[in-house]
């Protein structure tokens, strides 16, 4: 089997090569890999995507010969070693050795010693090498992106840009149907030597020290807890379910927002929807896991008239395609992988399934808005202009500061340890 580095420099290759999804990339590797194996090299692909343009200088810096494009994984390898040689408690000599085992079980039998003279080096200059410079973090986000980012955040767009290059924490969603008093999954979590911090306004709600497997979770396949960012985890409660209410939960794939649902109204009728039949796969094993049940639908949420039943719902959770923008931490190939031309795409889009939605909804029901973006066109911009055009919507206020005019709630990458999220609570009138 390869070894971490030259699985890793494959994936990389992928991402920035092959234009290929890096979560796709990571679901794909072998079965009888380990858990630390993975680790690993989840390790070295996110951490190589995200300072990737710094890696990339410090190769350039120590290449005496110009790399040429068709010679990309043995880029892709010295930028894993450099990236490990970075980490100070990383063993050099492994770090060395393995990245040139690597690239033998890959095929650059020619290029060993030029890997081990050039991971060498490094180890001997780095003390007078420019290990950081403040362009290879703006350069890690496209020109377009930055700009779009300039424009609307502009005394903290730097802010934003730095964050996205941070390890995102794990944040975990007590299920309270198991433990309506938070504090009794906190003892478990302690008793388990795991350390984590509450989120005050939502005891529920936890952050660990750590990235921690599931499988040392107290309890977790017994639906004890979700993995589920903080940001995400507002969502269900925005949308107050209630028992007996008929829901739909849209774009509803991986499920952890229509588990939460299912959390706060466990006698609601939920339907959760997408449109990626492979991914509903995974909604179902989290409502198995969570000992709980949904009516999956596989469908367009554009076009509601192929699979809606013609009853309305009493509210409606809309996580709407978007550009990512504010889960780039998490996902750092959407940095090499987002075009500037998507966006216009994906807000005509929202804009499509937003006036589709409201038409399924009833009469006083409730829609929340949500995307996982931070550009104000997907967001703010998007539900103004549905305000404008839609005479029966009337916005909710969130906050006392939510107008039509600026509406929504717009949390930014790493505000209060969470990821970037957009929420807009509308009403339809009766």
């Amino acid at each position: 089997m390869l070894n971490t580095r030259a699985l890793s420099a494959q994936i990389i290759y992928a991402v920035l090569d092959e234009q290929k999804s890096l979560t796709a990339c990571i679901a794909q590797l072998p079965k009888d890999l380990s858990a630390s194996q993975k680790g690993q090299i989840q390790d070295f692909c996110y951490g190589c995507l995200r300072q990737f343009p710094k890696l990339n200088r410090l190769i350039n810096q120590l290449c005496h010969t110009k790399l040429k494009p068709e010679l990309n994984q043995l880029r892709y390898l010295l930028a894993i070693g450099i990236y490990q040689l970075l980490d100070e408690k990383a063993a050099e000599h492994a770090a060395i050795d393995e990245t040139v085992e690597a690239s033998k079980q890959i095929g650059l039998y020619a290029f060993t010693n030029m890997i081990n003279a050039i991971l060498r080096e490094f180890q001997r200059e780095r003390e007078t090498l420019v290990l950081d410079n403040p362009q290879d973090v703006q350069a890690t986000h496209p020109n377009w992106l930055v700009k779009q980012l300039k424009q609307a955040y502009p005394k903290s767009f730097k802010k934003i840009i730095a964050a996205n290059l941070q390890q995102a924490p794990m944040w975990l969603r007590i299920n309270q149907q198991l433990y309506a008093d938070a504090q009794d999954y906190y003892a478990l979590l302690q008793q388990a030597d795991i350390s984590f911090s509450a989120d005050k306004k939502n005891p529920h709600s936890i952050k660990l020290a750590a990235p921690t497997a599931v499988d040392k979770l107290p309890n977790f396949f017994d639906g004890a807890c979700t993995v589920q960012d903080a940001a995400a985890q507002n969502a269900a409660r925005l949308l107050q379910p209630q028992d007996g209410e008929r829901i739909l939960d849209a774009c509803a794939a991986p499920g952890g927002k229509t588990t939460h649902i299912l959390e706060l109204a466990p006698k609601a009728q939920v339907d959760a929807l997408d449109i990626e039949v492979e991914r509903l796969e995974r909604v179902e094993q989290n409502l198995e896991r969570l000992n709980q049940q949904a009516h999956i639908i596989a469908g367009d949420a554009s076009e509601p008239q192929q699979w809606w039943d013609g009853i309305l719902y009493d509210r409606i959770l809309l996580d709407a395609p978007c550009s990512a923008t504010g889960v780039i931490r998490r996902h750092p190939d959407i940095l090499y992988l987002r075009r500037e031309d998507d966006i216009q795409q994906l807000a005509q889009l929202q804009q499509k399934i937003l006036k589709q939605m409201w038409q399924i909804l009833k009469p006083s029901g409730t829609l929340v808005y949500a995307t996982c973006s931070v550009l104000p066109q997907e967001n703010k911009q998007q539900i103004s202009q549905f305000l404008a055009q839609t005479s029966d919507a009337e916005l909710q206020s969130i906050f006392a500061s939510d107008t039509a005019a600026d509406p929504g709630w717009q949390i930014l990458p790493n505000q209060q340890n969470m990821d970037g999220f957009y929420y807009a609570v509308l009403k339809k009138q009766a």
